[in-house]
């Protein structure tokens, strides 16, 4: 009993001190989401030169995709004409960081690593980048395929409530279940583990940092997931390099990310990825371990999480914070029970629908977050003889309607976005 009532303290503490931070996140995101829409990003991005590597890392840094979200913009990048550098510049520095990560990183972990999170994020990404495409320089994209995706003018309507409704509607339900994992984890981690256990049985900062990147490197964790439990693992005695390892790897790789990047952009490509990350990860977390003194990490560390360097945000703004993002989390998922009562119903009313035109049912691998439905949607709409059709992120199915179905053509709109196309379902 005594550890549940010191695990919900923890779990709680942790909750006030993110929320307000990753409030702020989410309504920068939505800000940015809406007047910084994907056609803008693709006139950026150029075609296959240096510029346009350096031009995907600075904007991977401050947007708020996670990785799921990442991998359909990055390929349609690459599909529209954009190097495989620049492509996989804006792969690596994107999910490795954000606006709201950023905002977060400095309310839990301090200023020292909230200024060296992006920054690594930028050189990894250019690192990737240039070496990508200095081995893939003989290779054109003359067969690259446009998506069909057009620049939609986000302006239109009420923008306020555009803004706001993918702050705290849709970009926050797409990380929810990952930032409640991440309080959760690190909740146990700062109740259940030892704070000398990593001195004590880690006392290599090397070894720290390999066994962190082993776990990582399969593994999802979002950018904003990864700092509480970053955070706990500091207080427990791992150092700020094995760390940063974490806030890099942990983003960045995953195992869905991996298949993908290695189905539509190749096995060389992927391994550049990779190593991109890894070297990336161990060179810096080496750096900062061997060349900055340990105490500017932990006296930041310290102040932030016990709050004292933030007293400019009372108590009761931390609390409201926390109880405000407990409630929309609430209120999402409530809305998608709702959402998926009336698709069930809607399904049930029109039945009679697959004698007035054909009906698939198809399986689709890699979709997360409703990005990914919306890429996934819009990508097979574009196909001729598709009347419509619907994904569902939580179980791979997509359904689709239309007259003349062609698979082989699915097929290629479903690749052409970054996802894996599995077959129709039985």
């Amino acid at each position: 009993m005594e550890f549940l009532k010191s695990y919900f303290k923890e779990l709680i503490s942790i909750l006030y001190d993110m929320s307000p931070w990753l409030l702020l996140g989410f309504l920068i995101a939505g800000i940015l989401h809406i007047f910084f829409p994907d056609g803008k990003i693709r006139k950026i991005l150029g075609k296959s030169n240096s510029r346009s590597v350096v031009n995907a890392s600075l904007l991977g840094v401050p947007l708020p995709l996670c990785s799921c979200g990442v991998i359909p913009t990055g390929v349609s990048f690459y599909r529209s004409g954009a190097s495989k550098g620049s492509a996989i510049s804006f792969l690596i520095s994107t999910p490795q960081t954000g606006v709201d990560s950023i905002l977060v990183t400095y309310s839990m972990l301090g200023l020292p690593l909230a200024v060296l999170r992006p920054l690594v994020a930028f050189f990894t990404g250019l690192l990737g980048g240039f070496a990508s495409n200095y081995l893939e320089k003989n290779n054109s994209q003359e067969d690259a395929m446009s998506t069909g995706t057009k620049e939609t003018n986000h302006h239109k309507g009420n923008v306020l409530w555009k803004v706001l409704h993918y702050s705290f509607g849709t970009f926050l339900m797409d990380i929810a279940k990952w930032i409640v994992i991440g309080l959760l984890v690190a909740a146990f981690i700062a109740v259940f583990v030892p704070d000398d256990f990593f001195a004590t049985y880690i006392k290599s900062d090397l070894l720290g940092m390999l066994i962190i990147l082993a776990a990582s490197i399969p593994v999802y964790v979002c950018a904003t997931s990864s700092i509480p439990i970053a955070a706990v693992l500091m207080l427990k005695g791992i150092s700020p390099g094995a760390a940063l390892v974490f806030l890099m790897a942990g983003p960045a790789t995953n195992a869905a990310t991996i298949t993908v990047i290695g189905k539509v952009m190749g096995r060389k490509t992927l391994a550049i990825y990779l190593a991109s990350i890894i070297s990336g990860a161990l060179i810096f977390g080496l750096l900062i371990d061997y060349l900055l003194p340990r105490e500017l990490f932990l006296n930041a560390l310290h102040g932030t999480y016990t709050g004292h360097e933030h007293g400019l945000l009372p108590f009761w703004l931390k609390m409201s914070s926390g109880m405000l993002l407990t409630a929309l989390i609430i209120f999402g998922y409530l809305r998608k029970i709702v959402n998926r009562l009336k698709s069930t119903e809607n399904d049930l009313s029109n039945i009679i629908k697959p004698l007035e035109m054909n009906e698939v049912k198809l399986v689709v691998k890699g979709m997360n977050c409703s990005h990914c439905k919306m890429t996934i949607e819009k990508s097979i709409n574009s196909v001729e003889g598709i009347e419509n059709s619907s994904a569902n992120y939580e179980t791979g199915e997509v359904i689709v309607h239309g007259e003349n179905i062609d698979l082989n053509k699915i097929r290629d709109a479903v690749e052409s976005v970054g996802y894996i196309f599995e077959g129709t379902k039985n």
